[in-house]
Formats: C-alpha cells, structure tokens, sequence
C-alpha cells in the first residue's frame, strides 16, 4: 500500500541510520516531519543533526518522545521499538498509520527483492548471493539488517535492479509484502527479550514469504522444524535446502558435493572442500545462497568462482591471526547456543572455546550435550555472568575439559588461551551470549579478541 506522504505530518521513531535515510526519503516525498528518539539532543549523532536541523524538522526528544503521537498521520517504526508496544498501538487505534522503512522500501521498490532471514546465517547468505549476482555483472544492491538502509539507495533502483535485504524478526513483524525470492534459514529461539514468544518470533520470521505469489519463489533449509513447516504459508514455488539430505526440489551438500535438483535432474556444482567458508553450518548458507542466485539466472561459473573465494563476514568465525602454530577466529557475532554448537562442529582440530557473556534467556541444553559428547574440545574459558549456567549445562564434573573461570577482560581471557595452547589447536571466541557487561556489544567484543592476538605476534 503506497502512502501519500505529501504535507503529511509524519513522525520518524528514532534518528539511527535508519531513521536518517526515512528522513531523506520522505522529505523528498513532501512530508511534515517529526524526529521522536529517546536520547538527548547532546547524544544524538552530531554531523546527522546538523543536516537535520538545516530544515524544518521538529525534534520530541527524551524519555516521554512516545507520548501524544495520535496527532500523527504516519509514524514510520524504527526496528528497535516493538510494533506491540503500548503507545504504537494505541496510536493505530486512533486511526495513525504506523509503517516502517522496511515496508515503506517494499512499498516503493521498482525491481525484484532477494530478501534473505533466520536465527544465524543471514547476513552471510545474502552477501554471497550479493557477491555472486554482483561477479555475473547485474545491478545489485545489498541492504537490510546487514547495514545500509534500503532507502540510502533507493534513488538508484531501475526496473533492472535487483535487491538483496537481509531481514530480522524486527523489521519483517508488520510487513504485509513479501520478496520475489524468499530464504528462510536456520530459525530457532532467539531474541526472546523483544518477542514475547517463541511463536511470536517464528510468526514475524514467516511474514517473509507470507504474501507470495504462485509467481514467487521459496527457499527453505528443510534441517530445522520451525522452517520446514513453513512450507503452508507461501504460495511461492518451494526449493528447499539441506546438508542432512537430499531433498526433491532444491539444492543440498551430501557427501564431499553441493548438488541442485530440479525436476529430476541434478546439477553438481561444487565439490564441499573447494568452499572457503569453514564450518559445516556454513554449507547451508552456501546450498540457499547457491539456489536463490541460480533462481536469479546467475551461472554456474559465476557460483563457483564466488564459493572459492569468499571468504566471509567480520566477526563470524573470522580467522583473525596464527601465533606459534595456534589459529585464533573470533566469533564474536555468536550470541546463540546455536552458533556456539556451529563453532565447536566447525574444526576437527583441539579446540579452546571462549564461552559466556550476558543473558538472552538462552536454553543451553543442547549446547552442554554437544559439549559433553565433543572429541575435540581441549579446554573452554568462562566468561560473563552466563557461565555458571553454561557450565551447569554440561556437568563440568563429569568430564575432562580443562575449564579456566574468572577473567574479567580481554587481555586475560587471549593470554590464558595462548598460555595453553599447542600448535594445531584452534582458540574460538563463540560466546553464546549477549556481550553486555563486559563490553558495549559483540563488535567491540570481536575488535578487543583481535587487538589482543595481534599484539600475541609481537610478544
């Protein structure tokens, strides 16, 4: 639904990135807009508020910014304040039309979306599929959740283009259009502290190929329930995606190949040790980055040539340093038992882990058993209030792992791995958890274990 937006009194919710680009795009449209965030004028970015305020902006700063926001036509939500909170949908009651970037990008986008969601793996998904349409020479443009603001480049769209979005539950939770080929990956428990439910969660997952047409295509990874059967709520053509099995329609890693199978014929593509990616959960990524670029009419060659060189996203299992025949990969982006579990499967080598942090109401059960049942784990370093429960998880008692507890920094936490590795381990910073406490989030986590491995080289 195209909203007119001309002399409409509009009110952006938050002035991030996102909020920056609404406020480009919809000048350009003719609205009367508002700025409403919840910091002060002295916390917000200063080179994007001196743009602003060259116009006639008015700005609703501080803890009351959500009060009296009926008098508003549009109020486009900022993916950090919940479509369910109590205000916003008050305002809807009265009539307010409340709307996204996200939606507002779907609403007006020329050309075909790629959108790409799951628990883990969608922001390396979409860069491969980015990667492999970009090397086949097309006009694409990659954005979303991963970074860039859809609406940043939206003035460059033709018919031609074609977008690529990485979307999290935020951003899809009221989207009522879904892209022209949907991947929905790996979907398990996750961001629990915004959703008020598992099933909320995987019901703002599904909005992604929710309102497909029989003209649309959908990628799903057939190894995770919650996305197998999402199979019903698309009318989209169905291609899924495995590394457990062969599936009927779509394209799966079994054996030492990644095969794609469409009506009975198979197409090999790659042989699984040619894949710069490491880990086995990265095979996934790769079968749905490799079936959504074939659907987009990229080459073979092209796939290839993309899947033997990329060598993926900072901070997921990055390889960041080798000191004294010890490799060191920061996976601080790991903020799931899930993505731990990836880590610890990834190498067959000895592995130190680097677990714990701030909690996201994780269950860790799963995570303790592959823990126990591991032949590779060496020894795992504790961190955060997380830990114990972590640790509990396993019953550290009953096994040989070496556990080292009570680092409060960085520093500590890369000399004690160093002090006990061998050459041929690998030493994995995949936390499991939030980074709040110990650090402002994962990124400064990642950056703090890169600074310190650099300077275990120059010791």
């Amino acid at each position: 639904m195209i909203i007119d937006l001309k002399n409409k009194k509009v009110a952006i919710l938050g002035l991030g990135v996102e909020g920056v680009a609404s406020f480009r795009f919809l000048s350009k449209k003719g609205a009367e807009i508002w700025i409403l965030d919840k910091r002060k004028k002295e916390d917000l970015d200063q080179h994007f508020l001196a743009e602003i305020e060259k116009t006639d902006v008015t700005f609703v700063l501080g803890e009351d910014y959500l009060k009296n926001l009926s008098q508003f036509a549009v109020i486009v939500r900022s993916p950090g304040v919940r479509k369910l909170s109590p205000e916003l949908v008050q305002a809807e009651k009265e009539g307010v039309t409340i709307t996204s970037q996200t939606k507002l990008f779907f609403d007006y986008c020329p050309c075909p979306i790629i959108g790409v969601t799951g628990t883990k793996g969608k922001g390396t998904t979409s860069s491969l599929i980015y990667q492999m349409l970009k090397t086949e020479g097309r006009d694409v443009y990659l954005g979303g959740n991963i970074g860039t603001p859809p609406l940043a480049f939206f003035d460059k769209l033709t018919a031609q283009s074609l977008v690529v979005l990485e979307l999290s539950s935020f951003q899809l939770q009221d989207l009522h259009k879904s892209p022209h080929i949907a991947v929905m990956l790996m979907v398990t428990s996750e961001h629990l502290d915004y959703h008020k439910t598992l099933e909320e969660y995987i019901e703002a997952k599904r909005n992604i190929l929710r309102f497909q047409t029989e003209k649309d295509f959908t990628i799903l990874n057939r190894d995770y329930p919650a996305t197998n059967e999402s199979d019903v709520h698309t009318e989209g053509k169905i291609y899924f995606v495995s590394r457990e099995r062969e599936t009927e329609n779509g394209c799966f890693a079994i054996g030492d190949k990644i095969i794609i199978r469409k009506n009975g014929n198979d197409q090999e593509i790659i042989e699984t040790r040619d894949i710069l990616l490491p880990g086995k959960h990265n095979l996934e990524n790769a079968c749905a980055a490799v079936m959504a670029a074939n659907l987009a009419g990229v080459g073979k060659e092209t796939i290839v040539h993309v899947l033997k060189t990329f060598a993926g996203l900072e901070h997921r299992l990055e390889l960041v340093g080798e000191v004294n025949g010890v490799k060191y990969y920061d996976d601080s982006f790991s903020t799931t038992p899930e993505t731990a579990i990836a880590a610890i499967e990834a190498f067959g080598k000895p592995e130190i882990l680097i677990l714990g942090g701030s909690s996201k109401n994780s269950d860790f059960s799963i995570l303790g058993r592959v823990i126990k049942e591991a032949k590779n784990i060496k020894a795992i370093i504790g961190i955060g209030t997380e830990w114990e429960r972590i640790k509990e998880s396993f019953s550290y008692d009953k096994t040989n792992i070496l556990l080292l507890e009570g680092a409060r920094d960085m520093k500590t936490i890369v000399h004690a791995a160093a002090k006990i590795a061998k050459p041929g381990d690998v030493v994995v910073l995949s936390p499991a958890c939030a980074s709040f406490g110990m650090f402002k989030n994962y990124k400064e986590r990642g950056e703090q274990f890169k600074e310190e491995v650099a300077h275990l080289g120059l010791v």
